[in-house]
């Protein structure tokens, strides 16, 4: 749910709603930020951007999607052990 939320937001845009503590202290750099701005623009296709953003944003998404992919294999394989 979180990415499909990355790829519909706009990174670019300064005025958007935002859940950060440090953004609600008045700090306007913080990493969890820089990786949610770069893996949206990664959706948008825009690589350049993405890193500048965050370095580590397209390691990131890299893993969250093979972790996604892994979980829906598991449950989709997954047989029950129980006893009948």
């Amino acid at each position: 749910m979180a990415l499909t939320c990355l790829a519909f937001t706009n990174p670019a845009g300064e005025s958007h709603f935002s859940l950060c503590p440090l953004k609600m202290l008045g700090i306007t750099w913080c990493p969890g930020c820089g990786l949610g701005h770069a893996i949206s623009y990664l959706f948008r296709g825009d690589i350049k951007s993405s890193f500048h953003a965050h370095w580590l944003g397209i390691p990131v998404l890299a893993v969250l999607l093979y972790r996604i992919c892994t979980l829906i294999i598991n449950k989709k394989y997954k047989f029950d052990t129980r006893n009948p």
